[in-house]
């Protein structure tokens, strides 16, 4: 996001793949620390088989304003 001028403000939806959904309420309790006040929207689901054995994959959409 810095290489572009932006900043996590500018994040106005993020999906996210757990490997694990019992891990939710973990992932969410991190998640909160970046995105306290304004989360943008989002949506998460169990995905077998993530990328390099990885328990969370994310992905972000920005938009420049």
């Amino acid at each position: 996001l810095q290489a572009h001028g932006m900043q996590l403000s500018d994040i106005v939806r993020v999906q996210v793949m757990l490997a694990d959904m019992s891990e939710w309420q973990r992932f969410n309790a991190v998640y909160l620390e970046f995105f306290s006040d304004a989360s943008p929207a989002r949506s998460a689901f169990g995905a077998n088989g993530l990328a390099l054995g990885a328990r969370v994959e994310i992905e972000a959409f920005a938009v420049r304003r």
